[in-house]
């Protein structure tokens, strides 16, 4: 026995418990590659070969390119960009068209900018409106968002 342990001497203790040498490819066949490299012929990792669906690939639930903020869910028509609520509480806060600015209907925003809202009261009526008509469209024509 040696000093360093309880393992007889002129063993190694790198090697197995009987002492024997680790595999090798037999002959003909070729060395396995070395770690953390993917074997000749295959895909890396996470990656599917050809002709073969890929898994794991992100599933668009509920999601439509063609309207990226909803549809109505009585007509399916795409909403716009712009909001209602606010449209309508711009054009109540500030009574000088300024909720149809930001739809844009600039005629008509010019016309309560020039009235000073038609003294406010046509701001707050149309205000009322933006807020509580479920069909108010922006200038494109797109519907607003709720």
């Amino acid at each position: 026995m040696s000093d360093t342990g309880d393992q007889p001497e002129g063993t190694d203790p790198n090697r197995g418990a009987q002492g024997e040498q680790p595999q090798q490819p037999g002959w003909g066949q070729p060395a396995p590659p070395p770690y953390g490299q993917a074997p000749q012929g295959q895909p890396p990792y996470g990656q599917a070969p050809y002709g073969q669906p890929a898994y794991g690939q992100p599933a668009y639930y509920g999601a439509d390119p063609s309207a990226p903020y909803g549809r109505d869910p009585r007509t399916g028509e795409p909403y716009g960009d712009k909001s209602k609520v606010i449209a309508g509480v711009l054009q109540i806060l500030i009574p000088l068209g300024i909720g149809r600015f930001y739809t844009g209907h600039t005629g008509m925003a010019l016309a309560q900018l020039f009235t000073l809202g038609g003294c406010g009261i046509w701001s707050l009526i149309d205000g009322i409106l933006l807020l509580v008509n479920d069909q108010q469209r922006d200038a494109d024509g797109r519907l607003l968002k709720p």
